[in-house]
């Protein structure tokens, strides 16, 4: 690691890139092969979702890894970190892009009031 830059990025990259497997809709089409969402009436008419992880073996445990931000995020951090030691010219665009979008959400949530 060259920086505190660099690892600011890499931080940000792959809280990001968690945040997008493990719970954006854009990429829902990855976890529905692993995970059945439920939707459960509640008697006072509001509704509350849940998944099921489908299946057993592999299946499962992909689907256990898709469900889990923390066991997501440590495989994002070895992957983003990976490329950046390994194929820095082509990794860097995405971890600034990933950064910067986690950056994003976090002022977001934590600075921006609805």
């Amino acid at each position: 690691m060259e920086n505190w830059l660099d690892l600011f990025l890499l931080v940000f990259a792959s809280f990001r890139l968690t945040r997008l497997i493990v719970y954006d809709t854009i990429t829902e089409f990855l976890r529905e092969p692993f995970h059945e969402t439920i939707i459960e009436t509640l008697e006072d008419g509001s509704t509350e979702t849940y998944i099921e992880i489908k299946g057993d073996g592999l299946r499962y445990w992909i689907g256990e890894l898709l469900s889990c931000h923390w066991c997501t995020g440590i495989w994002s951090a070895s992957f983003l970190y990976a490329g950046f030691a390994l194929l820095p010219k082509l990794a860097m665009p995405v971890i600034t892009v990933l950064a910067i979008a986690g950056i994003a959400s976090v002022i977001q949530h934590h600075f921006i009031k609805d």
